[in-house]
């Protein structure tokens, strides 16, 4: 698979010591799905030598102890009931079809109980000296991380080692405004704006209302892990402080999908690596309405019009 083997590439320059060490990884994962995306890279790492140790609270859904890679775990002060009761008027949440702005409201509330109760997950960490102790002995030469929650980028400041984010995307724009991205309000339609690239005079001013307002609610997002990552590393620390130190950007999505703009030298698209492995497509096929389409790559042929890589 081309897209693990870039991304394991990288990952790989990242961790080089000498010219023929395997490095040290510490794998700090998000759960659920994006645990499940992170996975295949994480084994595919352990097959070329280097040595993973992957690190999981003691309640998860998916992160379950895998023999590709040595797993160490942390307590933590919630039950998987309460994880489940979270996730799951959270995922109620997304269902409802509300409008504009009502839906960014309660996406927006909901959002707010869910990050708290990974928040607490990251307390829970810092708490276990046991933990700390393991990770401060053990010698790691980089952190893979999936930046949502912070709490790996938190965890890579404290032992002042590189980290690489391995991601889908941030809310409020932050996977751009971070790394420092330009950004034009013209033609990038933000989110929950449900613009196209073309918009009218009053769609763009929409649109730049609500970039101004993201860095506004996205600190309200963090702002527990904000205060809790400043007294962890003992001085002020911000948003964007914690997340405009980070190495290499691993991006879960393609960039022909994306709207057109400038990225950073140390941002890479490494589309395709989504959840589970999919089934391979049969080289030609049928429909009922005699369109054929022809799999070539990793892209799907439609006649005259390219759908993507993840049909």
């Amino acid at each position: 698979n081309m897209t693990l083997r870039l991304c394991c590439a990288w990952i790989f320059i990242l961790l080089l010591p000498g010219l023929s060490d395997a490095g040290k990884l510490l794998v700090v994962p998000m759960d659920g799905s994006h645990w499940l995306s992170m996975r295949q890279v994480v084994e595919k790492l352990t097959e070329r030598g280097h040595k993973v140790v992957v690190l999981i609270p003691e309640v998860s859904w998916q992160m379950k102890t895998t023999q590709a890679c040595t797993v160490k775990t942390y307590p933590v002060s919630y039950t998987l009931e309460e994880l489940d009761n979270a996730f799951h008027e959270y995922v109620t949440t997304h269902l409802k079809d509300l409008p504009f702005p009502l839906n960014v409201l309660v996406l927006y509330n909901n959002s707010v109980h869910v990050f708290h109760t990974f928040f607490v997950q990251c307390k829970n960490l810092f708490n276990s000296k046991e933990t700390l102790q393991y990770l401060n002995q053990s010698g790691f030469d980089a952190i893979l991380t999936d930046p949502i929650f912070m709490c790996g980028a938190t965890l890579a400041n404290y032992f002042s080692l590189p980290f690489v984010f391995f991601m889908r995307g941030f809310p409020c724009n932050l996977h751009y405004e971070a790394p420092q991205c330009p950004s034009p309000l013209s033609y990038t339609p933000r989110l929950f704006t449900f613009n196209s690239d073309r918009m009218t005079f009053f769609q763009r001013v929409e649109n730049a209302l609500v970039a101004l307002l993201e860095l506004v609610y996205c600190n309200s997002f963090y702002k527990d892990m904000i205060k809790f990552s400043s007294e962890v590393l003992q001085r002020d620390v911000s948003l964007l402080d914690l997340l405009n130190s980070a190495s290499i950007w691993l991006l879960r999505f393609d960039f022909v999908f994306e709207y057109v703009r400038p990225v950073m030298p140390n941002m890479v698209f490494i589309g395709g690596i989504n959840c589970a492995q999919r089934k391979p497509l049969c080289k030609v096929t049928h429909f009922p309405m005699k369109c054929d389409y022809v799999v070539s790559g990793s892209l799907v042929i439609w006649n005259f019009f390219i759908s993507g890589n993840d049909l």
